[in-house]
């Protein structure tokens, strides 16, 4: 359940257990596009620690994490083609993916038992509220894919939000969570924390039973784009399933919908991540409404109904571990992708598709 658990499990002894991991990618990324093309070498990574100490009936939890992709991806983020969200230089993004603050969680919970409910208590000075399933970057079923869903920003972009108060009770694998949090998206200074009052609130019904977890979940979100001075709300729905002992060891399906003044834009992701000997076939397919055309800045008062842009993604990549030692596994990996392109966007984006080949290093590897 989403929130309701942590890597680091409750110690049995006095004293902190501490729980680390790490991800990191780098390679060559080619996205092409019509009269666009964009080819970089680049670095997605981040690492995390988690730490638990027994503290009277329950436990308490502390967690960082950090992201050095403010010095490894160019200022204006990632290339990728069709990814939207957040600004740079107070304009929209658009075919870019942003880079992840330094600074990408910093938090603790306080977690109780009685009987057999499980109670929660938590806050973080950045974290992730009640919404959406687990974020993409800890997720098994995206195990070994450098590329951020097409999705991210109808279902797990704020896993970053600077201020957040959460509270939640579980049973029998049944989870009830709430949020309340600051509503407004990071900005474009990376290396900062955007703190600002707690203006929203979510809340996320989960479910948990052997390889099987699923979530629904709803914000109501205070003026989280710069561009638009307007709440927005958003709905996720999401079922995965992970099992090591299977060849398809780790899948996800989930759907997002940001409900703006604009118009109401949905997504659906599907992805997959499938064992082989020492290796990883990964695959995703999304199809994702995006708000390409008439994105732009719009003062308060005005408005109009935005062009709607169905696009579709669709990802399969392989990953082989060269080495797997103590401090972690070595690899090396490439993807391809293909997308289908609405009418409306065929005259600027042709017939596009992108290509990444890296190495990748992780320190528990697969987790599952």
């Amino acid at each position: 359940m989403p929130g309701m658990h942590h890597d680091a499990a409750a110690p049995s002894a006095s004293g902190w257990q501490w729980t680390e991991d790490a991800s990191l990618f780098f390679g060559f990324n080619d996205q092409e596009r019509k009269f666009r093309d964009f080819r970089t070498w680049e670095s997605q990574n981040w690492l995390m620690v988690d730490g638990a100490h027994r503290a009277g009936r329950g436990t308490f939890h502390a967690t960082a994490m950090t992201s050095l992709e403010p010095f490894t991806l160019k200022k204006i983020g990632s290339p990728q083609v069709f990814q939207t969200g957040e600004t740079f230089h107070s304009a929209p993004l658009k075919d870019y993916q942003h880079p992840h603050d330094l600074i990408m969680g910093l938090g603790a919970d306080y977690t109780s038992s009685v009987g057999a409910m499980t109670y929660v208590l938590g806050a973080d000075l950045v974290g992730s509220p009640a919404l959406g399933p687990t974020a993409f970057m800890h997720r098994p079923s995206a195990y070994g894919n450098p590329q951020v869903p097409l999705s991210h920003h109808f279902l797990d972009s704020t896993h970053i939000t600077p201020g957040v108060i959460r509270a939640g009770l579980g049973a029998r694998g049944i989870g009830l969570e709430g949020s309340w949090f600051h509503g407004r998206e990071p900005d474009e200074r990376r290396t900062d924390i955007d703190l600002g009052a707690l203006d929203s609130y979510s809340l996320r019904l989960s479910w948990a039973r052997g390889a099987w977890s699923a979530q629904a979940s709803g914000a109501r979100l205070k003026l989280p784009e710069a561009i638009t001075p307007y709440d927005a709300d958003r709905l996720t729905g999401s079922v995965s399933y992970t099992d090591s002992r299977r060849r398809i060891a780790a899948w996800t399906f989930a759907f997002g919908q940001n409900r703006e003044i604009h118009g109401n834009f949905e997504a659906y992701l599907f992805e997959a991540a499938i064992r082989a000997p020492r290796s990883v076939v990964y695959t995703r397919a999304e199809s994702a409404d995006k708000d390409i055309l008439d994105a732009g800045f719009h003062p308060r008062g005005v408005f109009h109904r935005h062009r709607h842009s169905q696009v579709g993604a669709l990802t399969v990549g392989y990953l082989f571990n060269l080495l797997e030692t103590k401090a972690g596994v070595f690899g090396v990996g490439a993807d391809a992708t293909g997308y289908e392109v609405p009418q409306n966007l065929q005259d600027s984006y042709g017939a596009p598709s992108s290509y990444h080949v890296f190495v990748h290093y992780s320190l528990r590897g697969p987790g599952w």
